[in-house]
């Protein structure tokens, strides 16, 4: 063998050795899908067992707890994940108890981010999925049907948190009396730039423009108070725009609003967003990019507030990878891959200058950024050595996080002990993301070969499941295709009333 033979052999030896470039059969991939399988099950069954009609399930004490709003969060949280996963009867099942059963007409203060992303996107979802898991149809689905209208009237519950003077949103509601007395005006960046994909679905299905109008002036409010550099601070004023945490970053109390950005720009074909998204990434690349690291800096002048690595941050390698930025991804996502392996998880923040979790952010409560951002990455390009990823994270959660009646959160990722709370994107994201990443088959990967067709009125059919699916940041997938199908419908029906 030649000096350059031996070279070019060496190369490939040593990427072998570095990235895990084994070979996974298709065997292999079924088996761990499986595996990912029965720990959603284990996860799901023990929350209507022991939790249910609680929020959330409490995996060491083996109980329930209300968290977010006492409206079975868990429950409309998972209902997509049972179709991704194939379980079309326990879906009916479950439907038929959240349509009659399930109220919305309540007197308590709830989030409006997390009801609007956990429990309106999950509403979406689960009607956009009604055909697929052989639900029995309303004339005019997919612009119409129970889930449709109950979604709407959670979102109907959220508007009044819009009514302020900039159109950005208080951060708390009431579902019954509006936006309570004495309420802080004062919110993050995501809780203003994360419902253009939710709200943007409703409007296009229901034909009421008023969601994604809201969702949109919200938006483009928010824009109009970047700095002169071009960052977002943390928080803000929703009242006047004031900032009031200036700290720019791409996590914690920013990150789904530039998630939306992109999503929004694509589910909803608006290319301002997807400007809007251009036009800060220039100053994220310039001030908070430092060796593949994504640091938080001041939001006026761009000197570094806090050297540190959140793991809610794991998401941007898959953004990234939809605006077509793969390597730029692989390479952030090996960063986070080595927080991963030194510790068996991702603590919440990790400083980076001095390679060691930050004192009180020590847990690691079953998050699923780092498995969505392997999917993404791994459905472009096939890599093993994502897989390789992803089968740790599955690994590091069956060996520290299981419990008799769960999974539990990591209450210290150096010490592995756990904490007895299991929240509902366990259901939703984790267990869904890692178990796209095993089954490359999936409907939701879907790139276009096969689809259907539904007629919404006499003689007017329209695709639905060609692929394309978004997920909003709690794992839901929205079709493109249905909301097609019905902003043309609406837009026929009135085109005839106006005659």
């Amino acid at each position: 063998m030649n000096n350059a033979a031996k070279l070019i052999s060496l190369v490939i030896v040593n990427l072998i050795a570095v990235t895990g470039f084994e070979k996974y059969t298709k065997e292999d991939l079924r088996n761990l899908r499986e595996e990912v399988r029965q720990m959603f099950d284990h996860a799901y069954s023990s929350y209507l067992f022991h939790a249910y009609p609680y929020d959330e399930l409490r995996p060491i004490s083996c109980d329930g707890v209300d968290t977010w709003g006492s409206y079975s969060l868990s429950l409309i949280d998972a209902l997509d994940t049972l179709v991704v996963m194939g379980n079309y009867s326990e879906f009916r099942r479950v439907v038929e108890i959240v349509t009659n059963e399930i109220y919305f007409d309540a007197d308590i203060n709830v989030s409006v981010f997390e009801t609007n992303i956990r429990i309106l996107g999950g509403l979406l979802s689960a009607h956009l999925f009604s055909k697929r898991a052989g639900l029995a149809l309303e004339e005019e689905w997919p612009c119409n049907g129970p889930l449709l209208r109950l979604a709407e009237d959670v979102a109907k519950r959220l508007l009044p948190a819009f009514d302020t003077a900039t159109g950005m949103p208080y951060g708390t509601v009431n579902l019954r009396h509006g936006v309570p007395h004495g309420e802080t005006s004062i919110t993050c960046t995501a809780g203003v730039g994360t419902f253009i994909l939710e709200f943007g679905t409703l409007s296009r299905l229901t034909g009421n423009p008023i969601y994604e109008e809201t969702a949109l002036r919200a938006l483009h409010a928010l824009r109009n108070f970047r700095s002169p550099i071009g960052l977002y601070g943390n928080h803000l004023d929703v009242t006047n725009g004031r900032w009031t945490a200036q700290d720019s970053g791409i996590g914690a109390g920013v990150d789904s609003y530039f998630e939306y950005l992109v999503k929004g720009a694509i589910l909803l074909q608006r290319p301002e967003l997807m400007e809007m998204f251009h036009e800060t990434k220039p100053a994220i690349d310039s001030y908070l990019k430092k060796d593949d690291w994504y640091l938080w800096v001041s939001m006026m002048k761009g000197q570094v507030t806090m050297p540190v690595f959140q793991s809610l941050e794991a998401y941007w390698p898959g953004v990234l990878s939809l605006i077509g930025n793969v390597s730029e991804g692989l390479k952030s996502i090996q960063n986070y891959k080595l927080v991963w392996k030194h510790f068996g998880f991702t603590p919440e923040v990790f400083n980076i200058l001095q390679s060691e979790i930050s004192t009180g952010r020590e847990g690691y409560p079953l998050r699923p950024e780092l498995a969505e951002s392997v999917m993404y990455l791994y459905k472009v390009t096939k890599d093993p050595a994502l897989l390789d990823i992803g089968i740790g994270i599955l690994r590091s959660i069956q060996h520290s996080a299981t419990t008799p009646c769960g999974y539990a959160t990591i209450k210290d990722a150096k010490t592995h002990t756990q904490e007895d709370r299991m929240e509902s994107f366990f259901l939703s994201e984790l267990t869904k993301y890692l178990y796209l990443l095993f089954d490359p088959d999936n409907f939701i990967h879907n790139p276009g070969g096969h689809s259907s067709f539904v007629e919404i009125e006499s003689g007017k059919q329209c695709i639905i499941g060609a692929g394309g699916y978004l997920f909003n940041t709690e794992a839901h997938p929205l079709d493109p295709g249905a909301l097609e199908c019905c902003k043309n419908f609406h837009s026929h029906q009135n085109f005839k009333e106006s005659c």
